[in-house]
């Protein structure tokens, strides 16, 4: 199945950018009239009959919309170190994608080797795993950020009611705040999209994958996850190389976030975020 994101709809036509286009007409061969398969980026699948076939700036009338396509009962946000190897990131912004991630962080730590990210390089290896594993909701990568700059973005714990179940810990977890606002979020937010940063997301449940020492107790993710309703809000650290400092995973637990851990294996960066990612599908979406 061929499929084109489009950077912008009018809820009548879908226009795909210069190197959508150039792909669809020039590589593709598509031509004015042929039906194609067209993603918004934030979960609309489109049915279009190409209306113009020019390489430079193709256009299709929208025929029919489906909502949600390709999406996952869940939100999932990772704030994962960059690691050392800017290549093995990139593999995690790729599989993450293909087995769903809304949003991606990359946070520097104190021990953090690399503190350059190429965002605008991670955002296109994320709109090519979108269309290649199906979906139509691209995740957000945001610009980076430190860790305590990160947890500065995360509200102070709340108290859960009756109503709305704390998940996880039996102490109170925090909402989140958007933080590192990047170009894709300030184009959407213009559009009416989605929410300015900066407003508190619904409550949701807080990880951080840390080699805790002495009595700090650590609980199996999947133990975390058999809580969390559908629906709920679950934000995952992973830290570089070196691991958090104990500095950072002590603000981490302040804030709220659950100790969790991946198994007994020791994992590198990319993989346990990987694997942190695989537990969260599994466990909602599974095999079914």
């Amino acid at each position: 199945m061929e499929i084109f994101y489009s950077f912008e709809n009018d809820g009548r036509t879908a226009f795909l950018d210069p190197e959508e286009s150039a792909h669809c007409i020039r590589v593709l061969r598509h031509r004015a009239g042929d039906t194609i398969s067209v993603v918004d980026g934030l979960g609309t699948m489109m049915t279009c009959r190409l209306a113009d076939d020019s390489p430079k700036g193709a256009s299709a009338e929208i025929l029919q919309r489906s909502e949600g396509w390709g999406s996952h009962p869940y939100s999932l946000r990772m704030a994962v170190c960059p690691t050392k190897n800017n290549d093995r990131y990139e593999w995690f912004v790729e599989k993450a994608t293909e087995i769903g991630v809304d949003v991606v962080v990359p946070v520097i730590g104190e021990r953090s080797e690399r503190r350059v990210f190429k965002t605008d390089r991670a955002r296109k290896v994320a709109l090519a795993a979108m269309k290649q594993s199906l979906k139509a909701t691209l995740p957000r990568i945001e610009e980076p950020v430190t860790v305590k700059e990160f947890l500065g973005g995360v509200s102070s714990p709340w108290l859960p009611t009756a109503s709305q179940p704390c998940p996880g810990k039996r102490e109170p977890l925090g909402t989140a705040t958007t933080v590192g606002l990047s170009q894709q979020t300030v184009f959407l937010e213009r559009q009416g999209l989605v929410e300015p940063a900066g407003l508190i997301e619904p409550a949701g449940v807080r990880m951080i994958c840390y080699c805790f020492e002495g009595d700090t107790e650590r609980r199996s993710i999947g133990d975390v996850l058999a809580e969390v309703p559908e629906g709920a809000e679950i934000t995952i650290m992973i830290g570089p190389e070196g691991d958090f400092s104990p500095e950072e995973a002590a603000l981490a637990l302040e804030h709220g976030f659950i100790p969790v851990h991946l198994g007994p294996s020791r994992l590198r960066t990319e993989t346990a975020a990987v694997t942190a990612a695989t537990a969260c599908y599994l466990h909602f979406i599974g095999l079914k």
